[in-house]
């Protein structure tokens, strides 16, 4: 079936069941950015395959609504597929509840899928549409009913991360856990969070791609974890050790009658991170918080620290290989995306400590560069000429870390207007990787810094500056980022964040430039306290040949010279011959 007759397949089961309205979420029973293809709903009923979108299907019409990263490509995805397309944020585009309470009658019923919308999510909706009366169907899952050949749920085996890697053991962290627990009054604890569990049991998986997790969930009482999972994912040697921590392996299926005959006590989730259909199987008093592992998650130890930095050097020499092979075969030939993709891969897995990649590359030349999460792919994939800029983001799952890296190349002579708008994004990086800080000091705080000299332009970029980044865990991971957003999380020491901003000229070129950094502290001062600072974890040359360094100020331009000769000090070791006279070029000082 096509979209179109995907769409009204659906239609027959709403007109069934008297629904006039089903919400269609990106998400998977765990509330994850990135799903396995089993959970891919939304990207079945509307063809649009980014990561970010809701997707609302009436009895006469379909919806998508999508972030400003994805607008170029949704608007080319959904053609002829009959779904109609609203930009998040932009002027008198309505939200999903404005729209559902304009559109629909009063009393009207919605539906959706309770395991893969949260809690959060489902109350702000209800709420927001408390006056029309409608009614929720809470647990219609009416895509599983018409996607046919729709994948199987994933079944990869489960392995363990090392504390030489972790740096903590798992029973270390789960008396920590525990502990928190108790403090904020509950006798239980259910965790969803994907990258939550994986972080807290020092295991490792690939059910979902490019992003190191295994599906389960886990409820830790004061005595014991649970850790629901199939049972075909776990072989004898991980069974074990997680015995010895005291986790009981228990039916994936099974987490809901667990919930229910948990008859006294209070249990702890987080609202955002569970489901309605997990909610509705708990019995007793809760008590609701963001996820305690969460906020541990996100503050590296001093060994996972040292294992970034060892991660990024060996990623930043795949760089360099990768950036002097396309300096160099561009002069002679042309090359696609998708070669340039497939050959930063190969460069990084025959890296040590490799286990994937952290998300899929975005090889971008040209005018697809304009759109922040472009996929090429055999149809719509562009041919790398010798002018212009290429933007490549992309990024590995190590063992010891996980990396994430975009450098936009002149692979041709450059306009003076290409030079100019790549020299103000790196004046914004600059001066973010450079700013001190008090502590308290939030992302939201800082995040203009780096707009500033886009702003003085008349330009700006659509995505936050920065996004947290876990340790051989998702590129994406909170609580902490630098964006516009309002955000109560301070940047604390041993957090890891990227800095990354952009320009994108529909039709013209994109440009994006990132390093991942991690906070660390300052010195203390008598009339401030404390001020943090940044590290700058990754190590590849930017590329001179688009900068106008006119534009630059003295500040910017010896960090830069300062930035480079660390690359070079740190690089240098492991290459030689070509690579290593790139790399001596590469670096030189402005």
């Amino acid at each position: 079936m096509n979209v179109k007759e995907r769409i009204e397949e659906l239609r027959n089961g709403m007109r069934e069941r008297g629904i006039e309205a089903y919400i269609v979420p990106s998400s998977d029973p765990h509330q994850s950015e990135y799903v396995a293809e089993h959970y891919t709903a939304r990207t079945f009923i509307t063809g649009f395959t980014g990561s970010a979108g809701t997707a609302i299907i009436t009895l006469t019409d379909a919806y998508l609504w999508t972030d400003g990263r994805y607008f170029i490509q949704a608007e080319s995805e959904l053609q002829g597929t009959g779904v109609t397309l609203f930009k998040m944020g932009e002027s008198n585009v309505p939200t999903v509840e404005e729209f559902l309470k304009e559109s629909l009658s009063e009393g009207a019923k919605i539906a959706f899928d309770g395991k893969v919308i949260s809690v959060e999510y489902f109350r702000g909706v209800e709420k927001a549409l408390e006056s029309k009366k409608f009614s929720f169907e809470v647990n219609e899952d009416l895509i599983d009913k018409i996607w046919k050949d729709r994948p199987a749920r994933p079944s990869s085996e489960v392995i363990l991360h090392d504390i030489v890697y972790a740096g903590k053991s798992r029973g270390a962290k789960l008396a920590q856990v525990v502990q928190e627990m108790k403090n904020m009054g509950a006798n239980y604890y259910v965790i969803s969070g994907l990258d939550d569990i994986a972080w807290l049991l020092n295991i490792r998986g690939r059910d979902v791609k490019c992003n190191p997790l295994t599906i389960a969930y886990t409820v830790i009482s004061e005595e014991k974890c649970y850790l629901f999972i199939d049972d075909i994912k776990i072989n004898s040697k991980v069974r074990s050790e997680l015995e010895k921590a005291n986790v009981e392996i228990m039916p994936y299926d099974s987490i809901g009658e667990f919930l229910k005959n948990i008859k006294a006590g209070t249990i702890l989730f987080d609202p955002a991170k569970n489901s309605t259909w997990i909610y509705s199987a708990i019995k007793i008093k809760t008590v609701e918080a963001m996820d305690i592992t969460t906020k541990f998650k996100g503050i590296k130890n001093d060994v996972e620290i040292q294992n970034v930095r060892k991660a990024m050097v060996r990623d930043g020499v795949a760089m360099v290989k990768f950036i002097n092979w396309m300096k160099k075969t561009i002069k002679t030939r042309n090359i696609t995306e998708i070669e340039a993709s497939d050959k930063i891969c190969e460069i990084r897995k025959a890296g040590e400590n490799f286990y994937d990649l952290s998300f899929a590359s975005i090889s971008a030349y040209g005018a697809n560069a304009s759109m922040p999460h472009y996929t090429a792919t055999e149809k719509n994939q562009a041919t790398i000429k010798k002018e212009g800029l290429y933007l490549l983001d992309s990024g590995a799952q190590y063992l010891d870390g996980t990396t994430d890296i975009t450098r936009t190349l002149a692979v041709g002579p450059l306009t003076e207007e290409e030079k100019t708008d790549f020299t103000l994004v790196l004046r914004g990086m600059i001066d973010l990787s450079m700013q001190r800080f008090l502590y308290g000091t939030t992302g939201s705080n800082l995040d203009i810094i780096a707009r500033i000299p886009l702003w003085n332009a008349g330009m700006n970029f659509k995505h936050g500056t920065g996004h947290g980044v876990g340790f051989f865990l998702n590129v994406h991971e909170g609580p902490h980022r630098i964006s516009m957003a309002a955000s109560t999380i301070k940047l604390a020491k041993g957090m890891i964040v990227s800095n990354e901003p952009g320009v994108y000229k529909d039709g013209k070129h994109g440009i994006r430039i990132e390093n991942l950094v991690t906070v660390k502290e300052d010195e203390k001062t008598q009339y401030g306290g404390q001020f943090m600072k940044f590290e700058t974890l990754t190590f590849c040359p930017i590329d001179l040949e688009a900068i106008d360094a006119l534009l630059l100020t003295y500040d910017e331009k010896a960090w830069l010279n300062n930035y480079h000769r660390t690359v070079f000090e740190k690089l240098s070791p492991y290459l030689k011959g070509e690579e290593l006279e790139y790399l001596k070029g590469a670096t030189i000082a402005i």
